[in-house]
């Protein structure tokens, strides 16, 4: 069903779609898929709301890094928080609209500021953002809880 632009409802022609059924990740399975991509986004709390930015990442020994730009709000919240770090969440994913299969996984824990010189210029040449622009800082998520899911087709 649709709705228009006066706020009714119409229904939509049947449309036959392949049955898909949605499969739980393993933790291991669901970091290894989220190896598999570049792109992401991390959530976290803005004056006492949820905000998400996308930014790119990589995995390194099950640890989520990221770099922030000049300016990002999760730049100045991780520099308040200091050495406590701050809780985050971070999902990715990879999904054929066409096909309507694909996956997404969410990995949960603390965000802390990535201090050490030789980390952060070894990290600042592995990650390349996607935006223009001097990295501010360079983040390291180590996830709690790692869920994830399949869209697969389902069997006959």
């Amino acid at each position: 069903m649709k709705s228009d632009p006066a706020g009714t409802i119409t229904s939509s022609p049947s449309v036959s779609m392949p049955r898909r059924q949605m499969e739980e990740l393993s933790a291991d399975e669901a970091l290894r898929l989220l190896d598999t991509v570049e792109l992401g986004r991390i959530v976290f709390t803005r004056h006492a709301l949820p905000a998400v930015r996308p930014v790119n990442h990589l995995l390194d020994a099950g640890d989520i890094i990221v770099q922030v730009q000049d300016g990002l709000t999760l730049a100045a919240l991780l520099a308040a928080q200091g050495d406590a770090g701050v809780v985050v969440a971070y999902e990715a994913d990879f999904i054929d609209q066409g096909e309507r299969l694909g996956w997404s996984v969410v990995a949960t824990g603390y965000a802390t500021a990535v201090t050490a010189p030789s980390e952060i210029e070894r990290y600042a040449h592995l990650l390349h953002p996607w935006v223009e622009g001097t990295a501010s800082g360079t983040i390291r998520i180590r996830p709690d809880v790692i869920t994830g899911f399949r869209l697969r087709e389902s069997s006959p």
